[in-house]
């Protein structure tokens, strides 16, 4: 770590990591400016136009560090909706489950609104509209932020009705399915599609379960 970086307490103690100039206001007089000195002292790390990962204390200075793909794709749909309005889910959340073992380039969250991929310096953010306070999450730690995914169950229809949602192909999507369904409740599955309106979707989980 370079001795001569500081951060400001606010910005150091900021639950969300992300940072948009704009989040900086109250704290310097021209946040563009003060970023781009905290870039060059890498105290802060370009996600993508307009976004900026904070460095974890113990790499401040460490211009090798890259931020996680799915913590970026959180951090970022936090910044702009806020924490309870966002989550990770499909094939994001299913490795989080430990149903997907290959890092991927894409990231899927949950949102308020329908918006172009971003990309970004570690891989692309896909946002998927929908309405988080009907979904069936559960907490979630990055290193960037604590926030919602998706439960087993939760993850498992989803990927079962978008099954290409993120780039994957129809034999990875039943081998997350294979793998989501050692881990979930049957009986909150079924429920869950029956509020969603997903038979399709459980049938589709059912017979990668061989169930």
């Amino acid at each position: 770590m370079n001795d001569r970086v500081t951060i400001p307490t606010t910005l150091a103690r900021r639950e969300n990591k992300v940072l948009r100039p704009r989040d900086a206001g109250d704290v310097y007089a021209h946040p563009r400016s003060e970023f781009e000195r905290l870039l060059e002292q890498a105290v802060l790390s370009r996600i993508s136009t307009g976004y900026y990962a904070l460095a974890p204390m113990e790499r401040l200075g460490d211009p090798r560090w890259r931020p996680d793909l799915a913590a970026v794709a959180l951090g970022v749909a936090q910044a702009d909706y806020g924490r309870d309005a966002v989550a990770l889910m499909s094939i994001t959340a299913a490795r989080r489950h430990g149903a997907l073992p290959r890092a991927i380039g894409t990231a899927v969250v949950a949102a308020p609104k329908q918006r172009p991929v971003l990309r970004t310096n570690v891989g692309d953010v896909v946002f998927v509209k929908r309405d988080v306070r009907r979904l069936d999450l559960e907490r979630v730690e990055t290193d960037l932020t604590a926030g919602w995914m998706t439960t087993p169950e939760q993850t498992a229809l989803d990927v079962a009705a978008r099954p290409g949602l993120g780039g994957i192909d129809e034999a990875e999507a039943e081998s997350i399915l294979r793998a989501l369904a050692r881990k979930i409740d049957w009986t909150v599955t079924e429920k869950l599609a029956r509020d969603q309106h997903r038979p399709a979707a459980l049938a589709r989980v059912k017979g990668a379960a061989g169930a």
